[in-house]
């Protein structure tokens, strides 16, 4: 896998995590850049409230929350299940635009050639993981999932086109920018645990992860 920056949690280096086309940008957005993104995240939160979806089927709320910033949102519950929609399932209303930073993100780190159609904003309060999954409710899948993080830092895995896959972890920082690209697209993925302390962006602590998506097929 060509991936460069910082070495894994594990003894094997992060160059052998996951799958080929993995992007690592460690320190990405300086600490003037975090704190004008954080601002207009504040300013978007105020029309589109974090919630916390549900699983399918049984209705197991997730253990983080979170809200959307694009023509697009990708939310769940356990009537509809997972899925894109254009407006926010609480309150009705469209879901923000994205900040131009994002935008920016996108061309310079997944350099794909149709813009991104949704960006998912998720909460990480302390303590909060995520377990191994795959990016697969999108109709394009040759489009890259770019992700930036704000806040403490999150220790992160990855593996392959399996569950079962051997994986690898790695630290991701504030500022940090990431690209599932290529093979490593459906790479299965989650977050083990956010590091409490290890920045001071966020005042309350947690991690702050924004993920942009390209949804539709492009012709």
């Amino acid at each position: 896998m060509a991936i460069s920056g910082r070495k894994s949690e594990d003894d094997a280096g992060v160059t052998e995590a996951g799958q080929g086309g993995l992007i690592l940008r460690p320190g990405y957005l300086d600490a003037g850049a975090q704190r004008e993104l954080l601002a207009a995240l504040r300013d978007a939160l105020a029309d589109a409230p974090l919630f916390t979806p549900t699983m399918p089927r049984t209705g197991k709320p997730f253990s983080v929350r979170m809200t959307n910033l694009g023509p697009l949102g990708w939310v769940s519950d356990r009537d509809g299940g997972y899925r894109y929609q254009a407006t926010h399932p609480q309150t009705g209303r469209l879901w923000p635009p994205m900040p131009e930073a994002l935008l920016r993100a996108w061309d310079e780190i997944g350099g794909y050639a149709h813009p991104p159609e949704a960006c998912l904003v998720n909460w990480y309060a302390p303590g909060t993981r995520m377990g191994l999954h795959q990016d697969r409710d999108e109709q394009d899948f040759d489009a890259p999932v770019v992700s930036l993080s704000l806040g403490d830092a999150a220790l992160f895995r990855i593996g392959g086109l399996k569950r079962s896959d051997p994986t690898r972890s790695f630290r991701l920082a504030s500022g940090d920018a990431m690209a599932l690209a290529g093979a490593s697209r459906l790479a299965f993925h989650g977050v083990d645990r956010v590091i409490a302390g290890t920045s001071s962006l966020l005042p309350n602590g947690g991690r702050i992860n924004l993920t942009l998506r390209r949804v539709s097929r492009s012709l």
